[in-house]
């Protein structure tokens, strides 16, 4: 059965900390909209505070999670042990993607050393905070964490690569809009994957 937790306490705050994964599912209003659910892995997520999280978007093939932000800002991020004692913690909340050329982009990258681009933080107020069991989750051993998202991100110009994500990140899959120029010019089309 799930504890629930009127906030992120020390023992989160460490078990979130632990992790070297965490899973991000949101969702459009539609009814026969994508649900999209997206891993992430690197030093990406931060506490900041008790009741407020945020995790670097570096970008990927799709725009999902922008987009559904933009729509409704429901957002679920779920955590799960894959060593030591089982756990599984879900942060549920009201996310806002702030993206490349908006305020505040510079300041919240600034929690995550290493990073020289980000496509977005995605910044979460917190709803409901919930720990379950965790008993079916398998053990994994981590072995290393994969360079190609990090070096595809920072490859080449930063105009040029800028250029990339409004035009390939423009809408979701279910054509809603997501990745937008501060002017509020559309580019691009329709993605065919998910991020």
């Amino acid at each position: 059965m799930a504890k629930l937790f009127e906030k992120l306490d020390d023992k989160l705050i460490e078990f979130i900390g632990k992790q070297k994964m965490f899973f991000v599912a949101t969702a459009p209003l539609a009814a026969d909209g994508h649900v999209n659910v997206s891993p992430k892995g690197y030093d990406s997520f931060a506490v900041i505070d008790e009741n407020t999280v945020a995790y670097l978007d570096l970008g990927g093939s799709g725009a999902e999670t922008i987009a559904h932000l933009r729509e409704n800002k429901r957002i679920t991020i779920m955590f799960c042990a894959f060593e030591g004692p089982a756990n599984i913690l879900r942060l549920y909340g009201e996310g806002e993607a702030v993206c490349m050329g908006e305020p505040g982009l510079d300041e919240l990258c600034g929690l995550f050393e290493g990073f020289e681009r980000a496509r977005a933080v995605i910044r979460v107020r917190l709803n409901r905070i919930a720990d379950s069991c965790g008993w079916g989750v398998p053990f994994y051993d981590f072995k290393s964490e994969r360079e190609q998202l990090q070096r595809a991100v920072e490859h080449g110009p930063y105009e040029a690569w800028e250029e990339k994500r409004y035009a390939s990140n423009a809408q979701s899959i279910d054509g809603l809009p997501a990745l937008t120029r501060p002017d509020g010019a559309q580019t691009g089309g329709k993605e065919e994957a998910s991020s």
